[in-house]
């Protein structure tokens, strides 16, 4: 037994009693401990032992992707629980919300499926497209179809829901600088080939299709509308690069696509009406709620300005709910049973036809306009896409049909089956056309106007 003392009076340490193997254990450690060799090698040693807790670890809890799924698999497994307890048989196979819940996570695992396909050199399709073929598959595939029962009421509460938010959109959407800088352009490239695509389409469906003049004018305005779904993101990524943006083509056709829309949507609810004609309804307007939609929503954009960033984002985001349910939807209300290939072939000839003259007009048109020859072509094959509006109308006419006119049933039908057919062949034909051209055929610049700044915080 030893007793150690300190023998500076200046320090004071309390008496201990410690071995002396202890002792020479303490020696040797800090005479170890302060050889620089030795702290770096505790140092490597203690960062590679926090390296492999890291790693040990990373797996617990969750992170990521991973953590991502499950909680979503868990969320959507309470969710269903939760309203199992509250509605009962609605939600088990055969009701009809379980049918909803199957279209909507159906047409959204389309569309990402179709997000996550990349070929080289070819610009990335629409999510919409893969929507519409999910709806298409769960209509087509009897083992899944007979569970799946949505009313009447509940899609065309949801088609108009979803058409509100479209209008919404387009009115957030219009820029009154771009548009009072490039107005006459911009009328001419929304009103021209919307008229003459509906007047076309009302012309070959007449002797085609043997449809009513009213029922063509119908269809064509249905045909008319350009998709902003396809043409403003396809725009804007154009835009970013510096194509096209000295002659502001980006910005024209950005702007001009909701214009474009407005003009269809009006002639498409003005021939519904005379097609349905039964009085009046409420006040006689029956094509006026989506106009008034639209010039209320521009006028809070203009008056909020910059502010109405936050108020897009919202609609965005109900958009991105409202999307796969209207495009599913879309897709379960074409049955290929009853198709015939007369119908089919006559569907697609005055579809091709329609296009053509719209082709025609549009590059006719820009031609008054300060633009390269190839500058048109591209124009007017970047003004064909289809999609957004023909999901919302085409439905449009045969629940009308079956609500008030089952004898008028075959002409909606038939609409019906045009508007899924341009989507399907104009919409990825489209996006293709747009990405691949306008790098080889728009100049390039790197130097942005403050009105296309602008236009590319529209969060289309």
């Amino acid at each position: 037994m030893y007793r150690t003392e300190s023998n500076n009076e200046d320090d004071f340490q309390p008496s201990t009693t410690t071995q002396p193997s202890t002792v020479t254990q303490l020696t040797t450690i800090t005479q170890v401990s302060s050889d620089p060799a030795f702290s770096s090698t505790y140092e490597d040693a203690k960062e590679r032992k926090q390296q492999v807790n890291r790693s040990t670890n990373s797996y617990c809890p969750p992170q990521g992707t991973f953590n991502k799924i499950i909680t979503d698999g868990v969320t959507l497994i309470l969710l269903w629980v939760l309203l199992w307890a509250l509605m009962g048989q609605e939600v088990l196979p055969g009701g009809n919300l379980f049918g909803l819940i199957v279209i909507f996570y159906s047409a959204f695992l389309g569309g990402k499926i179709l997000e996550i396909i990349r070929i080289p050199v070819v610009p990335p399709l629409p999510p919409l497209l893969g929507m519409l073929l999910a709806g298409f598959t769960i209509r087509n595939v009897p083992i899944i179809y007979k569970f799946v029962h949505i009313p009447t009421t509940w899609s065309s509460a949801l088609r108009n829901t979803a058409l509100t938010i479209i209008l919404i959109r387009a009115g957030l959407g219009l820029d009154p600088q771009a548009l009072k800088h490039l107005k006459g352009v911009c009328l001419r490239l929304s009103f021209g080939p919307c008229l003459i695509e509906a007047c076309s389409a009302a012309f070959f469906s007449h002797f085609l299709m043997k449809f009513p003049w009213q029922w063509g004018f119908l269809l064509g305005f249905v045909l008319g509308a350009v998709s902003p779904a396809v043409v403003v993101p396809s725009m804007l990524l154009l835009q970013e690069n510096g194509y096209g943006v000295e002659k502001g083509i980006p910005t024209l056709l950005v702007a001009a696509s909701s214009m474009d829309d407005v003009v269809a949507i009006t002639g498409f609810n003005t021939f519904l009406s005379m097609v349905f004609s039964s009085g009046c309804q409420h006040l006689g307007l029956h094509g006026s709620g989506g106009l008034v939609t639209l010039v209320l929503s521009f006028m809070a954009a203009k008056k909020w300005a910059k502010e109405k960033v936050g108020i897009q984002k919202i609609v965005a985001n109900m958009w991105n709910v409202f999307q796969p349910l209207l495009f599913g939807l879309v897709g379960t209300e074409v049955s290929v049973e009853a198709l015939e290939s007369k119908t089919i072939g006559m569907c697609i000839a005055t579809l091709g036809f329609a296009l053509s003259a719209r082709i025609i007009a549009t590059f006719t048109l820009m031609s008054f306009a300060e633009f390269r020859f190839k500058e048109k072509v591209f124009i007017a094959l970047s003004w064909i896409p289809k999609a957004t509006v023909q999901a919302v109308l085409g439905p449009l006419a045969l629940e009308k049909a079956r609500d008030m006119a089952p004898h008028l049933e075959a002409y909606s039908k038939d609409v019906m089956t045009v508007a899924f057919l341009a989507i399907l062949i104009t919409a990825p034909n489209g996006a293709l056309l747009i990405g691949i051209l306008g790098p080889k055929i728009l100049d390039r610049s790197d130097v942005t106007g403050p009105i296309e700044m602008e236009l590319s915080q529209f969060e289309h």
